[in-house]
């Protein structure tokens, strides 16, 4: 079976959010279309409690800055997606009558998880791959914010996984920290085995 994974469609992640992607909002109408092709619609959901790891507040430093952490390389970002905050709601305008279920992730203070299967130590699971399993899922489809971050790190966790992975390009957007970034990141889930498609692929299903 197909599932189709959007990932982080979240008010942060997009314009006047407090880590907003450029062009994030354009994603939305793009995986409003492809989703009632779809049997199985799931997502993911940044949910980071107050003072994490991630956030540069927490250390005193500026966004951007690298830190190791849990002998973790920890890039520093501006506090964003804090539970139970507007900034952590999903866009108002994406389609969720379909969705069978939201992934939460981020959700260790200590450790940040750009996946939306593992944390970034894959010490803990978000419980993602085991649904899929259950629902007889050989197949993934995965969408949403940002390309060279949550996007990358969930679509190489799915390869690694065993789990036939493509990645619709056009549905994704990205951060694009330094220069080329997306472009690497695309090169690198597709040497990993997964394909790079677009939302009129006849790969999408229905």
């Amino acid at each position: 079976m197909d599932a189709l994974v959007i990932v982080d469609v979240q008010n942060d992640f997009c314009p006047g959010g407090a880590l907003p992607v450029p062009e994030g909002d354009r994603v939305v109408p793009v995986i409003n279309a492809i989703q009632p092709r779809f049997p199985l619609v799931v997502a993911t959901q940044d949910w980071h409690p107050p003072g994490h790891v991630s956030f540069a507040a927490t250390h005193g430093r500026k966004p951007g800055e690298v830190v190791e952490f849990g002998g973790l390389q920890q890039v520093l970002w501006p506090v964003h997606c804090v539970q139970g905050t507007p900034g952590a709601d999903f866009r108002q305008d994406l389609d969720r009558s379909r969705w069978a279920r939201v992934f939460q992730k981020g959700i260790d203070p200590h450790i940040d998880s750009y996946s939306g299967f593992f944390d970034n130590g894959r010490r803990r699971s978000t419980g993602l791959e085991d649904f899929l399993r259950e629902k007889g899922v050989s197949r993934v489809f995965v969408c949403g914010l940002a390309t060279d971050y949550c996007v990358r790190w969930t679509a190489l966790d799915a390869r690694a996984l065993g789990f036939e992975t493509l990645v619709v390009e056009d549905a994704c957007r990205g951060v694009e920290l330094q220069p080329g970034d997306v472009a690497r990141a695309l090169g690198e889930m597709a040497a990993a085995g997964a394909r790079i498609i677009r939302s009129d692929s006849p790969e999408i299903p229905g």
